[in-house]
């Protein structure tokens, strides 16, 4: 179900209403299916999925917890169960993502060098399609377990809720990527929270509006810009492919942008608080500040959850320098399973460790010239 959908329409009142007048016991599981009931409605098969997903990193959750309440033994040994439970959570899941997403282009890959050494290539015995928001919510399961493992947060017990937590039907298919410390707490705080609040819900629908104006209104009309001149078709000079790109970039802003916009104007209307995903990134003054600024729930996961256990900044420069480069590169596979997405991300990286190197030089010349505002903080992203 897409948000800019007559079946969107009805849902979202319906939900809204059921959900504010029901008991404070029933709200929880009332969202729950209400989030099943959104995802089942693009191909009911694959809520197996997100079922399998949720189960695993829930159960996940809970022995990491009993790990660490193991006094009796050692804490060497407790640290490896965690990291075996850890391991194991993150090889069930990105082994799921990795099959779904990834399959196709690792056997394309295969057939390419195989046919080139042997002649032999192999066909594809899958046919599926993507599941939408298997990306996003993979990642949003992982993020919780690490949590739990790191002690940031305690193990939630109530199954209920951490189910809710993993398919909040607002940001499902394309974010925001939540925390557990921001949308789980959240979650647990729905007994207490204010269901009627007339602020709240007036704040909630106009953020809606404004993402459905971003996608139905400024995305369709540049889209018919950008249709035309990337449609493959000869004849367009040199400022019309300018313009079709600057007309792009636009559009995959208001696009990307207005649907998170509109999950976090719907979740606000219900008294949750998503995390801003967009704030202005196309006046950011470097790379690294954009990367802070576009798509803002990913680019800190990736921080917190990968660049920071590789070493993050706290290692030689050009130990960083690789770090920067891994992170980017995983984040471009993450994007599309392509050689483009891969060396996209490769692109940003090598963008990213350029900045870094030439920060003293940029510094300098701030100095010189009394511009405050030349460079931006330097940390990852």
């Amino acid at each position: 179900m897409l948000f800019n959908s007559w079946d969107f329409l009805l849902f979202f009142p319906v939900v809204v209403l059921v959900y504010f007048v029901i008991p404070k016991k029933g709200k929880s599981f009332w969202l729950l299916l209400a989030s099943y009931y959104f995802y089942m409605s693009w191909n009911p098969k694959y809520i197996v999925l997100i079922l399998f997903s949720t189960v695993i990193t829930y159960l996940s959750g809970i022995l990491l917890g009993r790990a660490e309440e193991r006094t009796f033994i050692s804490a060497r040994a407790r640290m490896r169960q965690k990291k075996w439970i850890v391991f194991l959570c993150c090889a069930a899941n990105l082994g799921l993502l990795g099959f779904f997403k990834y399959f196709d282009f690792l056997l394309k890959n295969l057939n390419y060098v195989s046919e080139k050494v042997t002649g032999i290539t192999f066909s594809n015995p899958f046919d599926f399609v993507l599941p939408v928001g298997i990306s996003f919510y993979t990642f949003q399961a992982l993020g919780y377990m690490i949590d739990v493992y790191r002690r940031e947060i305690p193990a939630e017990k109530n199954f209920i809720r951490y189910a809710l937590f993993v398919s909040f039907f607002p940001q499902l298919v394309a974010g925001p990527i939540e925390r557990s410390g921001n949308l789980l707490k959240d979650i647990q705080e729905i007994p207490d929270k204010k269901m009627w609040d007339y602020e709240r819900i007036t704040s909630g629908l106009i953020t809606m509006v404004w993402g459905m104006f971003l996608k139905l209104v400024i995305t369709d009309r540049i889209s018919a810009v950008t249709d035309a001149v990337f449609s493959g078709n000869e004849g367009f000079n040199s400022l019309a492919l300018w313009l079709g790109a600057i007309a792009f970039s636009l559009q995959i802003y208001c696009d990307f942008s207005g649907y998170s916009t509109i999950a976090i104007g719907a979740a606000r209307v219900m008294g949750f608080h998503l995390m801003e995903n967009f704030n202005t990134p196309y006046f950011s003054r470097s790379i690294k500040e954009f990367w802070r600024r576009w798509h803002i729930s990913l680019s800190t996961w990736f921080r917190d959850y990968l660049y920071i256990p590789l070493g993050g900044n706290r290692c030689s420069r050009i130990r960083r320098y690789l770090n920067l480069m891994i992170t980017f590169l995983v984040s471009g596979f993450w994007h599309g399973a392509g050689w483009t997405f891969i060396i996209w991300g490769g692109v940003h990286g090598a963008y990213q460790i350029v900045g870094e190197a030439l920060m003293p030089v940029r510094r300098g010349i701030g100095k010189a010239f009394r511009i405050n505002n030349m460079v931006s903080d330097s940390s990852f992203p």
